[in-house]
């Protein structure tokens, strides 16, 4: 089993990885959501010149953020700086375009694209807006072709994981039969005194506890948000803040870095402020055995996804708890 941490394109970003490597972390992935974030591939590059051995991934890129042979130039970029580290994941944007007010890319987008960015890595020709297209970067400007980067996909649904194996070298998502599987996991190991409602606590992982209320009003709307436990009143509050037509720009705010103030309202509440999805919590023998379960599932690789004030200090208790 992997363990690896996922952390969004930040100022810190780059020292946060130096620590993972040094913290026996196997990979480092970057998050992606270009209207919460800042740029990914910069801070990639930032992070490969300062790094040696630990991988770098993305979790996840999204197609309609990047034109394909931009997209393709990044990756050959981030490959050549890491020496062939990196691996590049995407998705459909579930998160990122419903900060737009969009829904997610189909699926068919989002295999089309894989594949043929797959064509344009490999140095061959393939059809951009019904044109041919290639990299034609010359010698010296790049990595020569074919570029070795496994590309992945995130597909938590049935279809997408069905069909995984057409573009992807590895999934996120439930365990896949014939790829290699990642899952994300949050948490923070408790120290001696603390308990899973300790302020610190509640501070560390409530970013993470509440992203089930952001995205249960962005896809399913007021009625579905009041009927979480303290639902009414979180969105009662963001409502107030924005026109209607707006209010897609705040269901995300502070989405899995911070807390809104409405936020720490809901933490707590079992259903909508309460243990998130993949949550580890506990003494070092609780986290070690949730993760030794996640092995016996079938993922090859653990996500650990730190939030709250002190990266630094979660991922090294996370780490020292995992290799105890």
């Amino acid at each position: 089993m992997e363990l690896s941490c996922g952390l969004p394109p930040g100022p810190q970003f780059a020292d946060h990885a130096v620590l993972a490597e040094e913290l026996g972390y196997t990979r480092v992935w970057i998050f992606g959501s270009s209207s919460l974030w800042e740029d990914p591939f910069v801070h990639l590059a930032l992070a490969a010149v300062r790094t040696r051995r630990i991988g770098l991934a993305t979790a996840v890129l999204i197609p309609d953020e990047r034109s394909l042979m931009a997209m393709a130039s990044s990756i050959a970029t981030i490959a050549r700086l890491s020496d062939n580290r990196f691996r590049a994941c995407f998705g459909t944007g579930h998160t990122a375009r419903m900060t737009l007010g969009q829904p997610p890319l189909r699926l068919d987008a989002l295999f089309d694209y894989v594949a043929a960015l797959r064509k344009l890595l490999a140095g061959e020709t393939t059809l951009v807006d019904g044109r041919a297209a290639r990299m034609l970067h010359g010698p010296g400007l790049a990595a020569p072709r074919p570029l070795d980067v496994p590309l992945w996909l995130s597909v938590l649904g049935p279809r997408g994981n069905r069909r995984a194996p057409e573009v992807a070298d590895g999934t996120i998502g439930p365990p896949h039969p014939t790829l290699p599987t990642a899952t994300m996991v949050t948490g923070t190991v408790l120290a001696a005194d603390e308990t899973p409602d300790s302020p610190r606590v509640l501070e560390a992982v409530g970013p993470w506890r509440v992203v089930s209320a952001h995205t249960v009003y962005a896809v399913g709307g007021a009625d579905a948000v009041d009927a979480l436990p303290g639902g009414r009143d979180w969105r009662t509050d963001l409502e107030s803040r924005v026109p209607e037509g707006q209010r897609h720009l705040l269901a995300f705010e502070g989405h899995v870095t911070h807390l809104a103030p409405r936020d720490v309202d809901l933490l707590g509440r079992s259903g909508t402020g309460g243990p998130a999805l993949g949550e580890l919590v506990g003494d070092p023998d609780t986290i070690r055995r949730g993760i030794g379960r996640l092995a016996k599932a079938g993922f090859r690789e653990v996500m650990y996804n730190p939030s709250g004030p002190d990266i630094a200090g979660e991922l090294r208790t996370f780490a020292a708890a995992h290799h105890h």
